[in-house]
């Protein structure tokens, strides 16, 4: 029962931990696939900005650029030929076509000559807030090589964002259950002192591989304990050396011919301090614990 316990929670914990695992990545493939979602939207909305500003400076023929992503919520919006851009016109089509596709109303957008690097011309979006900032328009900008550059302000963007949360504590879980694994159990004195079974004169603690006379502790090995156990199990009873060999090393798919008869000695000199326990060999047959009283 010993050995059963220990492996149903070693199962507990591989199923938790393998539990955590599968949300950990569910959960990354749901937010990439949210975050290639929103990109999508945003491309295609400023495609359709653009397309809106060459209509408005009479060009039907030339091409708005594929959209480019900057970087993580930035983007940028380039055409084929030279045009003109008219600020008032640019932040209409853009809140327009952007409520439309339902992004967020809050951006940061700048105009930027190619040839340069130079701004030509920004605002700030921040709806139902002071910081929106729209210079005003009339002025337009000359013919030339320009890109659009939109930032939305809203997405988090530092490294504390709620993924990088959810992320932490999973790992945070898994070290946990990793730990919990490999710790030994802290041994309650009351249960050590009540769960062992009594061998003649002797305390049989299975679980802590020893035995114990008149507050003599004798520690047993692995295999001496798993085959007293089975002793211990039935006394009396002479047991076959075929099982005793398959339930202690054929499991491990290990079988050596001796080791049985090395393993029995070595429990003979443990317990001979005690007449009235008496491991014996039925030639042929097996071993039996004989308990006398």
């Amino acid at each position: 029962m010993f050995f059963v316990r220990i492996m149903s929670r070693r199962v507990i914990y591989f199923f938790g931990v393998l539990i955590i695992l599968v949300f950990g990545a569910w959960y990354f493939f749901q937010s990439d696939g949210g975050e290639n979602e929103f990109s999508e939207r945003v491309k295609i909305s400023l495609r359709a900005v653009g397309d809106e500003l060459l209509r408005s400076d009479q060009d039907t023929t030339s091409l708005v650029l594929p959209v480019i992503a900057l970087e993580k919520s930035k983007y940028k919006l380039s055409f084929q030929k030279h045009l003109s851009l008219d600020p008032s016109s640019l932040v209409m089509q853009m809140e327009t076509i952007f409520k439309k596709a339902n992004l967020s109303q809050k951006y940061r957008v700048e105009v930027i000559q190619c040839a340069d690097g130079e701004v030509a011309y920004s605002y700030q979006m921040n709806t139902g807030h002071e910081s929106t900032i729209v210079p005003c328009g009339g002025r337009s900008l000359p013919e030339n090589c320009y890109d659009i550059q939109v930032r939305f302000t809203d997405r988090p963007t530092s490294f504390f964002s709620s993924q990088t949360f959810i992320y932490g504590l999973t790992l945070l879980a898994l070290l946990l259950l990793v730990t919990l694994l490999f710790q030994k159990k802290p041994l309650n004195k009351k249960q050590d002192q009540d769960n062992y079974t009594s061998i003649g004169s002797f305390q049989f603690y299975p679980e802590q591989h020893k035995l114990i006379k008149k507050a003599v502790e004798i520690q047993l090995s692995k295999k001496e304990c798993e085959l007293l156990a089975i002793f211990v199990a039935h006394p009396n009873e002479i047991i076959k050396r075929d099982e005793l060999t398959k339930k202690v090393w054929e499991d491990n798919g290990v079988i050596v011919g001796r080791s049985l008869d090395t393993y029995i000695s070595k429990l003979r000199k443990k317990l001979k301090d005690d007449d009235t326990v008496k491991l014996t060999n039925v030639h042929g047959v097996g071993y039996k614990l004989e308990l006398l009283k």
